[in-house]
This record gives structure tokens, C-alpha cells and sequence, in this order.
């Protein structure tokens, strides 16, 4: 039965496993400069586990390598993370009356990666029973492999030679991402206003080029539904 908590489970699982590809060497990046901002191993890993972010972890890892007040640092990655409360307003109709302790499980685990494929997966499929489990699934996937990138940073990164590049990949992975959900012209004009807007926004402070690019996509997105 595909509605059984373990198949929506293991479903969500299978599909985050290919973005583990792009997401692992991000975490190793992070591990490695983590060190040099001069966290320690525990404190790195505790970051990784706690905040569960990696654009605010590499932002954070900078502001603490400059000595930044916590202060600074809290707000900043409340900014960073703002991107988070679009993706609630838009899964937030597939959780319907889950239990807090459920809510608070699924919204921990609410990550670019793990909101793609469960909010792809929702709008394909319509089964109501259990589709938490495939959020789960996909959820505690991508953390199970951003713990183990994190600590492989930490403890070994540093042998990898910086040249490498290797966090192009999460730029891939987000491209393959983003192609399968554009099927029709609002989608696309919704994306491409909101490519636009991040490179032409790229320069503002504290990565509000990031929200105001998302802002406009869906803004440019709902006129060009509306109009067709």
C-alpha cells in the first residue's frame, strides 16, 4: 500500500537521496571553514545539528570569525532564514491537523532540499492519508547527510584542496531542482523574475537579495496566473 507511513516514508528518503550528491560537499565546505573561523570540532557539529541551515552556518561561521556581537549574529540569521516562512505558507496545507509534536518535528526538518521534492511530491500527488511521512522521510534524510558531511569537513576536510570548487554542486542541484516544476507560463516568468532579481540584488546587505528575489517571483507569478 502506498499510503503506509513506511512507504510515504521511504518514498520521501529515496527522493532526497540523489541531492544528498550536491548537499555533501557544501557540508564538508562548511566543516572546514567552521574551523578556521575557530569553532571548535563540538561547537562546528553542534551548529550543524542545532541551526540546521547551511546559507546562515556559512554566514554565521564569517560573523564569528569576525568577532561580530551575538546580537548581529541572531539577527542576521533571522534574515538569511526569512525564505523559510514562504515555504511554511505554502506546505502548510498538507499538514492540517497534525499534532504540535508533528508540526514541530516537520518544521525543524523544513529545508530548501527537503521542501523541493515534498512539495513536488504533493502537487502530483493528491493521496491525503500519510503524506507527513514522505516530509519525514525526505527531512531526516538530507539532516542524516548534512551531520555526516559536517563532521567529515570537520575531521577530514582539510586535506581537500580548496581548487576543487566543490560548492558549485549546490548550484546544479537546485537547477535540477527548479526544471520539473516549471510547466506552464506563470512558473516560468515566476522564475525567471526572480533569477533576475537575486543577480540584481546580489549586493544588498545581509542576504535580502535572496527574500526580495523571492518576493517578486511570487508577485510576478500570481499577476501572470491571474491574467491567464
Amino acid at each position: 500500500m502506498q499510503n503506509h507511513p513506511f512507504d510515504q516514508f521511504f518514498s520521501g528518503a529515496r527522493a532526497e537521496l540523489p541531492i544528498l550528491l550536491g548537499v555533501a560537499p557544501f557540508g564538508m565546505i562548511y566543516g572546514i571553514l567552521a574551523l578556521g573561523a575557530g569553532l571548535s570540532p563540538l561547537a562546528a557539529q553542534a551548529m550543524s545539528a542545532i541551526v540546521f541551515a547551511g546559507s546562515s552556518q556559512f554566514m554565521l561561521v564569517q560573523l564569528a570569525g569576525a568577532g561580530a556581537p551575538g546580537l548581529v549574529m541572531i539577527l542576521t540569521g533571522f534574515v538569511i532564514n526569512l525564505r523559510h516562512a514562504l515555504y511554511s505558507a505554502s506546505i502548510a496545507p498538507h499538514t492540517l491537523g497534525l499534532n504540535p509534536v508533528w508540526k514541530g518535528i516537520l518544521s525543524y526538518l523544513l529545508t530548501d532540499e527537503a521542501y523541493a521534492v515534498s512539495i513536488l511530491h504533493y502537487n502530483t500527488d493528491s493521496a491525503p492519508e500519510n503524506k507527513h511521512w514522505y516530509f519525514f522521510g525526505a527531512g531526516l534524510t538530507l539532516w542524516t547527510g548534512w551531520q555526516v558531511s559536517t563532521a567529515v569537513g570537520i575531521f577530514l576536510g582539510a586535506q581537500i584542496p580548496a581548487a576543487w570548487g566543490l560548492d558549485f554542486t549546490l548550484a546544479l542541484t537546485f537547477i535540477a531542482l527548479v526544471f520539473p516544476v516549471i510547466r506552464d507560463r506563470p512558473t516560468l516568468l515566476a522564475a525567471l523574475s526572480a533569477g533576475v532579481t537575486s543577480i540584481l540584488a546580489a549586493g544588498l546587505p545581509y542576504k535580502l537579495g535572496l527574500v526580495t528575489a523571492a518576493l517578486v517571483g511570487i508577485l510576478v507569478g500570481l499577476i501572470s496566473e491571474r491574467r491567464q
